[in-house]
């Protein structure tokens, strides 16, 4: 994988850009495959909304995309 996950990016962006990263959110016990704010909240926004640190989703998600 060529391009870097950021925070600013959408749950959709994420998931179309790299499927296997619905691995890595569930494990977060993040269901955002389907759900219906997944393709207009960005990786930070689920975070604060679900009390978790986004740097830590993101290097979850990055270090499992490379």
């Amino acid at each position: 994988m060529n391009q870097v996950i950021t925070k600013d990016m959408t749950f959709d962006q994420i998931l179309q850009m790299y499927p296997d990263a619905a691995k890595v959110l569930h494990s977060f016990n993040l269901g955002c495959v389907g759900c219906l704010g997944a393709s207009t909240e960005t990786l930070a926004q689920g975070a604060r909304a679900h009390g978790l640190d986004v740097e830590d989703l993101l290097t979850a998600l990055n270090s499992r995309a490379q």
